[in-house]
């Protein structure tokens, strides 16, 4: 079912003033930015080895991370775990009785389909699972 730790995404107030950190001083390679308007969010994808550091800066103050940043500042918000059939695999967790945020995929940055599944199902932890464009 799960492939591998995909990114750790983190709630950030600016991409701008986060980037540097992640790129010059712990030496991650910066892999550029995109705008995911439906998860109104500007990410910026950084690798670590086979994982990425997803930063995550809101666009909108009704946005999730807008609201998980006014709540809890910055810092991580969400593990994703990759996933080779995210549909199999949501059918599996819903019927294993794992609470779903998302029933169904939805996209995510890098033309992804991701889904989240509820922090209450996960030990307190929001968790996303992917699936990569093919």
């Amino acid at each position: 079912m799960t492939k591998l730790i995909n990114h750790v995404g983190i709630a950030v107030k600016s991409l701008e003033s986060s980037i540097p950190f992640y790129r010059d001083v712990l030496g991650m390679t910066f892999e550029g930015t995109e705008e995911v308007v439906e998860q109104k969010v500007r990410v910026a994808f950084l690798a670590v080895g086979e994982s990425r550091i997803e930063l995550l800066e809101p666009t909108s103050e009704d946005s999730p991370v807008a609201k998980h940043l006014e709540k809890n500042g910055e810092g991580v918000h969400h593990l994703a775990y990759q996933v080779d059939d995210i549909v199999k695999t949501l059918e599996k967790l819903k019927s294993a009785g794992v609470r779903l945020i998302d029933e169904k995929p939805r996209h995510g940055a890098h033309h992804s389909l991701i889904a989240f599944l509820h922090p209450k199902a996960t030990g307190g932890v929001l968790t996303e699972i992917c699936q990569m464009k093919k």
